[in-house]
């Protein structure tokens, strides 16, 4: 790899890794947590990852151990890692760049999904001034109704408000209530700002970008929108139902409501699985079947350049249509009238091999580390580390240490990992010098 391309990622897992000492170490002040001493190095290191990735995985109550300086860094944190996804992108585009020619500078642009060569630095803008308005407008929904339905004192209903919409936004999954969101499982004014944050969120910069600047001319959307837009809302469907399905009568979790309050139960939990990590109803009250298939969406993710985590939807659904091509006999791999670059096959086949891998590693080494646990559990919980959903079955807080530093890895891993992995993959030069000979291993 050219050395401009590892300079560059060498920044961009620097700069990371620099917020998170720095998170790590406000955390661990006595300024920061309720209890007398400050917290252990570990559960600082845990909750500063968890925040900087988006995660919401938690080894501490939110808003029980840590004082209003504690939430505010947590904040913080949150915040620069939903922005720091993109704008660390944009930094290793404007590295690579800056020292290219012409062609590469295309190329970059173009993975920076910016509309041209300059606009690179007004895209940044663009992204802080949607992600602002956004989060403002949600936090002022759930102020209003904190306030004026719950009775909460101005300044905790606006504190509330502002920290559930950064969270939601960026598809963080922290909250202050110990239950998360179970105490709202019923409310639609709670439950529905905080899950329309999660799905805009979850699309991706890229795609809010181009609806913003061409909403009215779908002909012209980009292949990753068109995937997006269309997988999205299949996804959610497709998870409402079956969570509806195996849960309707489950006592501890949708049996204990009414019917809309199981269907808004039921689609609230499919929304926050994919990437957010909310959760209105108890997570370790779900049936076993309905873990494993909220591994899945929680694999998948959300839209590629945004908030959401797991291998994104644009990867799973090249990979579809890379199988349903060799089934059916295509000479080349189609989605929405074009044809999808041969470089792309190997980019998400890549990713897909590299983050099965991994999980399946984590799970290994938790599994060895933590023999009285259930298998089921340990794998949530570690794909949820992975997709940066934050979702948990109730093990976090009592996982060995070295169990803890795996989900630190792969919550690094998961967030960091798909950005550097998938700019080297596509601005890696390759010339061919030359080919070796052709033969065909026999395959299955």
């Amino acid at each position: 790899m050219h050395s401009t391309h590892r300079n560059a990622i060498a920044r961009v897992v620097i700069g990371y890794l620099t917020a998170l000492v720095i998170g790590t170490g406000l955390l661990m002040t006595p300024a920061a947590t309720v209890a007398d001493g400050g917290i252990s190095l570990l559960s600082a290191l845990f909750t500063a990852t968890s925040s900087l990735s988006v995660t919401g995985l938690a080894v501490l109550d939110t808003g029980g151990d840590f004082t209003f300086f504690g939430q505010v860094v947590i904040l913080l944190l949150i915040q620069a890692g939903g922005l720091g996804v993109i704008l660390l992108t944009t930094l290793f585009a404007l590295a690579v760049a800056g020292r290219a020619g012409l062609k590469l500078r295309q190329s970059v642009a173009s993975e920076a999904k910016s509309a041209g060569i300059g606009g690179i630095r007004p895209m940044v803008l663009r992204v802080i001034r949607l992600t602002l308005i956004a989060e403002l407008a949600v936090a002022s929904a759930l102020f209003l109704r904190f306030l004026l339905h719950y009775d909460e004192p101005v300044g905790a209903a606006a504190w509330d408000g502002i920290f559930h919409a950064v969270s939601a936004f960026n598809n963080a999954g922290f909250g202050l209530r110990s239950d998360s969101l179970v105490s709202y499982v019923a409310d639609p004014f709670i439950c529905g700002p905080i899950g329309l944050a999660l799905i805009v969120g979850g699309l991706g910069y890229p795609v809010l970008l181009e609806l913003f600047r061409s909403y009215a001319v779908p002909r012209t959307w980009s292949m990753t929108t068109r995937t997006v837009l269309v997988m999205t809302p299949i996804l959610l469907v497709a998870g409402t139902v079956f969570v509806a399905a195996l849960e309707w009568n489950n006592p501890g979790t949708l049996g204990r409501l009414d019917v809309w309050g199981q269907i808004q139960a039921a689609a609230f939990q499919s929304t926050t699985t994919r990437t957010a990590g909310f959760n209105s109803v108890d997570m370790s009250a779900l049936r076993p079947v309905t873990w494993f298939g909220m591994d899945i969406l929680m694999f998948i993710g959300g839209g590629p350049a945004g908030t959401a985590g797991g291998v994104k939807i644009t990867t799973i659904m090249v990979l579809a249509a890379m199988t349903w091509t060799e089934i059916s006999g295509g000479r080349a791999v189609n989605l929405f009238g074009k044809r999808v670059a041969r470089s792309v096959h190997r980019q998400a086949t890549t990713v897909i091999v590299l983050a099965l891998m991994l999980i399946v590693l984590a799970t290994m080494l938790i599994m060895i580390d933590a023999p009285d646990l259930d298998f089921d559990r340990i794998l949530f919980e570690v794909v949820s580390a992975f997709g940066t959903v934050g979702l948990t079955t109730g093990i976090t807080t009592e996982l060995p240490g070295l169990s803890q530093v795996v989900l630190i890895v792969m919550m690094i891993v998961g967030r960091l990992g798909p950005v550097t992995a998938a700019s080297a993959l596509a601005l890696r030069a390759r010339p061919l010098r030359f080919e070796l000979p052709v033969e065909r291993p026999l395959i299955g």
